[in-house]
């Protein structure tokens, strides 16, 4: 059996998924180097809005995040997100916002897209303008993710291209079928110790931040979209689109 992008439990002979570890590294060095740039390192507060308790990528996510954030900068809140749920994220953030202040929160680490919409809605709800929003973190590379950081709301998010984890997880069939050694060419094979501690021959590829900068030579090169699907009529105007048509 092959655990794909999740470490099922009971049986699993072989594992490949991205380095859940260092996506929320990830994640969390691009947050810190955003409030470097803005000058806001120091001067208030982040907002940490992870995944599901009951996802245990979540907790990689939330466990790489703080490795980064320790002694850098100061949570103010912090939230765990029931199903992932954008708006429990939107409720979340709203608590934040009233806790803290928003003079206070210089930035949001969520952990995926999909909340990061919520929070930036709660954010704007509370007349934050877009020009004016801290940096916002995501993960996934969601197409709505992609544009919001093409009109400048959300700051980041992480990108796991599917055709090598697909290609590695076809090679794991094959060699369990055959008995051959796994070709993972380019990747090392590492091992992962699973619920019931047994170790797992595991292929964790390394994640991928994207800002605007980047969105070219990432989502785009790889065919993931195209200009076309994230230059709308809602986004022409924005910089990138404007030199991407």
């Amino acid at each position: 059996m092959v655990a794909y992008d999740r470490l099922a439990q009971g049986g699993v002979d072989m594992y490949v998924s991205f380095d859940n570890f260092r996506v929320g590294q990830v994640q969390a060095e691009a947050l810190l180097g955003a409030l470097e740039q803005e000058g806001t390192a120091g001067d208030g507060q982040i907002v940490m809005i992870n995944g599901s308790p009951t996802d245990p990528n979540a907790g990689d996510f939330k466990a790489g995040a703080h490795e980064i954030f320790e002694g850098q900068v100061e949570i103010g809140q912090e939230f765990d997100t029931p199903d992932w749920s954008p708006d429990e994220a939107n409720s979340q953030m709203e608590g934040a916002i009233t806790s803290l202040g928003l003079d206070e929160i210089v930035g949001v680490y969520s952990a995926n897209d999909g909340m990061a919409a919520g929070i930036i809605s709660a954010l704007r709800s509370a007349g934050v303008s877009v020009d004016d929003l801290p940096p916002v973190t995501g993960q996934d590379a969601e197409l709505h993710g992609i544009q919001r950081i093409v009109s400048g709301e959300q700051y980041m998010t992480v990108y796991k291209a599917i055709r090598p984890e697909a290609e590695i997880a076809a090679a794991m069939a094959v060699s369990l079928a055959t008995g051959d050694d796994l070709e993972a060419g380019e990747h090392s094979v590492t091992e992962v110790e699973d619920a019931d501690g047994e170790k797992v021959d595991s292929v964790l590829l390394d994640p991928v931040a994207v800002t605007v900068d980047d969105i070219a030579d990432t989502v785009v090169s790889d065919g993931f979209y195209t200009i076309e699907q994230i230059c709308t009529d809602d986004y022409a105007d924005f910089d990138f689109c404007k030199e991407a048509l």
